[in-house]
């Protein structure tokens, strides 16, 4: 008896496990973008050079209506503003979290993150429309030797008293490929917030960039843009300069 019992035992548990492994995988794509009228924001990869690479700079949070789920589905935002994930269909609640990205969410009467109702019944498509504390416009770059220069305009869009903020600094970022901000980089610039005199011409020249090995005539460059109080930056597009 007792036999049969272990042997019934591990028969119902493979049945257990082979409906598992028949599970229907979640097989809707839901994308978009973080826009601002339209224009995409555009922040740090995430594909992070130092420390976990899981932990995404910026990321949506979305919740399924049709569980009491305690805990959400992280959406990873990528550095040309993009994002996509693979859902099952129904109702959703979509937020930003307190602290995520260089602008801001429409809040509650509580001062909490509001949401925005998301229903997924197949693949679709939607930009987020979010409000930046500031734009970084006319990204123009030049080589000279081994030395990069860059200049911007800072597009100041939140500009009232209580949620308007500073610039902190403007950085210049140099590396070999195309992923280059705060966390992947071979060589910068920075400019302190306070050093800046004009917001319409704002320019920047790296040190002489190191021998690249292995060897190669390019490399990649961006400017980001730190606000005073947010830990997310703001970056120009990824261009890529001939040495």
């Amino acid at each position: 008896m007792r036999y049969t019992f272990i042997l019934a035992l591990l028969l119902t548990l493979g049945l257990a496990g082979c409906a598992l492994d028949n599970f229907e995988p979640p097989k809707s794509t839901f994308e978009g973008r973080l826009v601002y009228k339209g224009e995409p924001l555009l922040i740090q990869s995430a594909n992070v050079a130092v420390g976990n690479n899981s932990d995404f700079p910026v990321f949506l949070e979305l919740w399924q209506k049709a569980y009491n789920n305690r805990s959400s589905i992280r959406i990873p935002i990528k550095q040309d503003g993009s994002f996509s994930s693979l859902l099952f269909d129904g109702d959703y609640k979509l937020i930003v979290p307190n602290g995520q990205g260089p602008f801001l969410w429409k809040r509650t009467a509580s001062n909490t993150p509001d949401s925005l109702a998301i229903t997924i019944q197949g693949s679709q498509k939607m930009d987020i429309e979010v409000m930046p504390y500031y734009m970084v416009r006319s990204p123009q770059f030049t080589v000279n030797g081994r030395k990069v220069s860059g200049s911007v305009k800072l597009e100041k869009v939140i500009t009232d008293a209580i949620n308007g903020k500073t610039v902190e600094r403007v950085s210049l970022y140099v590396n070999k490929t195309q992923f280059v901000d705060a966390g992947n980089s071979i060589n910068k610039a920075d400019l302190a917030g306070t050093a800046i005199t004009n917001l319409d011409n704002v320019s920047l020249t790296t040190a002489d960039i190191p021998a690249l090995v292995p060897s190669q005539s390019y490399v990649f460059v961006r400017i980001g843009l730190k606000i005073t109080g947010v830990e997310d930056m703001i970056y120009t597009p990824v261009q890529k300069v001939s040495l």
